[in-house]
């Protein structure tokens, strides 16, 4: 299998990786545990402003995702890879079906198999619209 991180840039990887994944959470009907295996290990380790996401989880995640995200876009502002490890930061802009529009800046650090899957993630994250009001923006 050829490694997705070897044939595309770092950023256009994360963009394509989350892009995929959320599109097919949230308008696709597969079910639930056989996308995640598409995209995740089944040992994953997903840490996300300290608090630690495993399989179940993230599968239990989707289900909220799948129900209330109408529209989103990933903004990849820059990504490195070295191997099979990536450090990124994006912008998440979504659309809920409730409420306004929601804007999330992402800093990651990840770990992918030579296959693609995301094995481990460290992530911080912070509301940008939430911040932009604060500040008067």
């Amino acid at each position: 299998m050829v490694n997705p991180l070897r044939t595309k840039p770092p950023e256009q990887f994360i963009a394509d990786f989350f892009t995929t994944f959320t599109d097919a959470v949230v308008h696709g009907s597969e079910d639930a545990s056989e996308l995640m295996s598409r995209y995740y290990t089944r040992d994953v380790v997903h840490v996300a402003d300290g608090v630690p996401l495993d399989w179940d989880r993230l599968l239990a995640h989707l289900r909220p995702v799948r129900k209330n995200l109408r529209e989103f876009r990933f903004e990849v502002h820059e990504a490195f890879a070295d191997g099979g490890r990536v450090a990124t930061r994006f912008t998440i802009h979504a659309q809920m079906r409730k409420g306004g529009p929601v804007a999330t800046r992402v800093h990651m650090f990840a770990e992918f198999t030579p296959d693609g899957l995301l094995r481990r993630a460290e992530q911080l994250t912070r509301s940008v619209i939430a911040a932009e009001r604060k500040r008067g923006e």
